[in-house]
């Protein structure tokens, strides 16, 4: 029978002793500076360190003074100009939280056909489902409003998942869907094979994408932003927005100050949820990416 060694314990000296707790770099307030760049004042800190050989650090911070000395952390941000605003400067009277929703599997989804801005295309049973699970995942969050494309897929939606709410449900032209002409309703396969250099430039560079001088994701950015400006200025500071992938896509985009050729860059499922926080410059910080949990168990969103 073999037989195996023991590891043996190491050198007390092959480690340095572990610093004792009061060595811990300590961190306090010195003073408060005036930023050379701006001459706005800034918060400047001395990092202070009681283990031996480390010299003492200054830093200063990169965020101007608040009235209240707030800490801009986790969900609280004041950040001005870090982002594009979504309402051209205007200033919005409060934070405003949106959670973006992709309607569910859709008979045209199931049949890999082209949609695009056709009110053809309606929801599967499970569409359907799909639509109760968001229901169900969203029921204990309050929103004020729910704004929806009245294109018949998000419709549906939108309605399910709003079910005995007395809040508004508002539908918007500027949500719906990107117009694709003359390949709406043809199955993928088929419009690849019928316009095989038309198809590709929709699937490979969709940003120069056009028919008779019309480039649909152009105007897709254009009405994601006026959707954005009209759903920020309502009053309220919780809204949902159920939608379809490629303005979905252009809205999320837009917040985050992408062009249309990062089109592809962002995918949201069927049922896929996504939030977005927006401060009062209207400058949004995005916060989940196509959340999907709630269409595979009973999962509840808290927020």
């Amino acid at each position: 029978m073999g037989c195996a060694s023991l590891p043996t314990r190491p050198s007390p000296t092959a480690f340095p002793p572990p610093l004792p707790a009061a060595a811990h770099a300590r961190l306090s307030r010195s003073h408060i500076r005036t930023c050379t760049t701006t001459g706005k004042p800034r918060r400047a800190f001395s990092i202070r360190a009681a283990h031996s050989g480390v010299s003492d650090v200054s830093v200063e911070s990169l965020l101007p003074l608040s009235d209240n000395e707030a800490p801009v952390t986790g969900a609280a941000y004041s950040f001005t100009g870090a982002t594009t605003s979504l309402t051209n400067r205007r200033i919005l009277t409060s934070s405003k939280k949106v959670t973006l929703v992709r309607h569910g599997l859709s008979t045209w989804n199931a049949e890999s056909r082209v949609q695009g801005s056709s009110n053809l295309s309606v929801l599967t049973e499970t569409g359907t489902k799909q639509a109760e699970k968001c229901r169900d995942a969203l029921a204990n969050i309050k929103f004020d409003v729910c704004f929806s494309s009245p294109i018949s897929r998000a419709k549906t939606t939108a309605e399910i998942i709003w079910k005995d709410k007395e809040e508004p449900l508002v539908f918007l032209d500027s949500l719906k869907e990107a117009h694709l002409f003359f390949l709406e309703g043809m199955t993928n396969a088929d419009a690849k094979k019928q316009y095989p250099e038309l198809y590709t430039r929709w699937r490979e560079d969709p940003a120069h994408f056009h028919v008779d001088g019309i480039y649909p994701l152009r105007e897709v950015w254009r009405t994601a932003s006026q959707a954005w400006e009209q759903i920020l200025l309502t009053p309220g500071e919780n809204f949902l927005v159920v939608t379809h992938k490629s303005i979905l896509r252009a809205l999320i985009c837009t917040a985050l100050g992408l062009a249309p050729e990062r089109f592809r860059a962002i995918d949201v499922n069927n049922g896929g949820m996504c939030v977005f926080t927006v401060n009062k410059q209207g400058e949004a910080m995005l916060q989940a990416l196509n959340m999907t949990a709630h269409l595979y168990s009973d999962h509840t969103y808290q927020y």
